[in-house]
């Protein structure tokens, strides 16, 4: 029996039993005497809905609407499987649950619609949105995910994120500073190279610029954008070099590449063109661009991240969309801004730099020491939630889109210390 036939085996009895699924609700009050009955459902509970009729707000006050994000898919892009329909990507779904609960202890619930027209699957998860105190849209194929979320966020007064856009771009953007901190690089000073334009590509295209660099090339399956080309959409269109240009003149001194797209996209050639110390992300999952090994055979400089989980530096959405969405919702933010999104980034870079707690070590086996090995935080750092949730909070707070009436930073950090007890 091969390796991938014993996961496959194992995945299912592990979604099977001893109950099928991954997730469940619970009861938060006590619920054990006629009393309490009386007080959880009729006649009691009319006195919260007649509240929250005066005042929406009060939602948040009496129910669960303030810890509870939609994790909302219709299965168009599900991670490596593509278009397999909303119904069968469900168990990504529970799973991204089960995530937002162990890291940020936000609750979730899982919501797969049947649709792939842009304007019904908006106007449908507008109308279940009351429920939620925030929305993750995940596995929603491009262009349409663009549009999607664009529309949700004018909607909608709470945090609305698509993780594969947005996810993908805070981590390799906390990844990058710190590979510009090893090899004495500024941001402003850098050329970047994007193989792959889709939805995280082009997320990741906006917040580097944001963050000051100034040369970023992009490539698709076609060779690189340029502006010569008519078969481009709006989005790819931000990042059209000017027309004569190649993909391999992209490369040539560049400081950063960022694969973003399958095995074979980019090449050893390509990366042989780039500057010393090159910062190499390949980021196809679960087969990477080029594999680890074979890039380090060639560019033995090179600072290198993957997003698998069995090689140095995996660039895991698990290190943001949990904080974010903690952090955003903790201070009722309307939205989550791109300022929100930098100050995680930011957050996370800083913590890779800091000295590692002495758990971490034991969990992975290994002394974690900031350098070319250890460039972003792994998933079970217990201080994520604090500083990246805090650092996002304090993020809407000062960009004008919270709507808490006040705000004390390092009150906020105890109370998400008190989370992880």
């Amino acid at each position: 029996m091969d390796r991938d036939t014993t996961i496959n085996e194992n995945a299912l009895n592990y979604h099977e039993y001893p109950r099928p699924g991954k997730i469940a609700t619970c009861i938060t009050k006590p619920f054990a005497t006629q009393g309490d009955l009386s007080l959880a459902y009729t006649p009691g509970v009319a006195a919260p809905c007649l509240e929250i009729e005066k005042n929406p707000d009060d939602a948040y006050r009496y129910t669960s609407k303030g810890n509870l994000v939609g994790v909302i898919s219709n299965g168009t892009a599900v991670l490596g499987l593509g278009n397999i329909g909303a119904l069968a990507s469900k168990p990504v779904m529970e799973g991204k649950a089960i995530l937002f609960k162990k890291f940020s202890d936000l609750d979730a619930y899982d919501i797969e619609v049947d649709e792939t027209d842009i304007e019904r699957f908006c106007d449908a998860v507008a109308a279940i949105a009351p429920t939620f105190g925030g929305i993750n849209l995940e596995d929603i194929k491009a262009p349409e995910c663009f549009e999607i979320e664009r529309r949700l966020v004018e909607r909608l007064d709470i945090p609305v994120m698509h993780d594969d856009q947005h996810g993908t771009a805070v981590i390799s953007s906390a990844a990058i500073m710190n590979g510009c901190k090893i090899t004495d690089r500024s941001l402003e000073n850098i050329k970047i190279v994007i193989v792959g334009a889709g939805a995280a590509a082009i997320s990741c295209g906006r917040i580097y610029r944001f963050m000051g660099v100034r040369e970023i090339y992009m490539c698709d399956s076609k060779g690189l954008i340029h502006t010569g080309r008519n078969d481009i959409n709006a989005q790819k269109q931000e990042f059209a070099a000017r027309e004569g240009m190649t993909m391999e003149m992209a490369f040539e001194n560049a400081d950063v590449v960022v694969g973003l797209s399958k095995p074979g996209s980019f090449t050893i050639d390509h990366i042989m063109r780039m500057a010393s110390n090159p910062i190499i992300f390949t980021l196809a999952n679960p087969t990477p661009e080029i594999f680890p090994e074979n890039t380090r055979m060639a560019r033995p400089d090179a600072i290198l991240a993957t997003g698998r989980s069995d090689f140095p530096n995996q660039v895991n959405n698990v290190l943001g969309f949990p904080f974010i969405f903690r952090g955003a919702m903790d201070v009722r933010a309307k939205t989550i801004n791109i300022e929100m999104k930098v100050a995680a980034s930011m957050a996370l870079a800083a913590l890779a730099r800091a000295e590692v707690p002495e758990y971490l070590n034991e969990i992975y086996g290994t002394k974690l020491v900031f350098g070319k090995e250890y460039i972003i935080p792994k998933p079970f750092d217990k201080r994520l939630i604090i500083e990246v949730s805090s650092s996002v909070a304090e993020a809407a707070v000062k960009s004008g889109v919270a709507r808490v009436e006040s705000f004390d930073l390092e009150t906020y950090k105890g109370e998400l210390a008190q989370r992880l007890s």
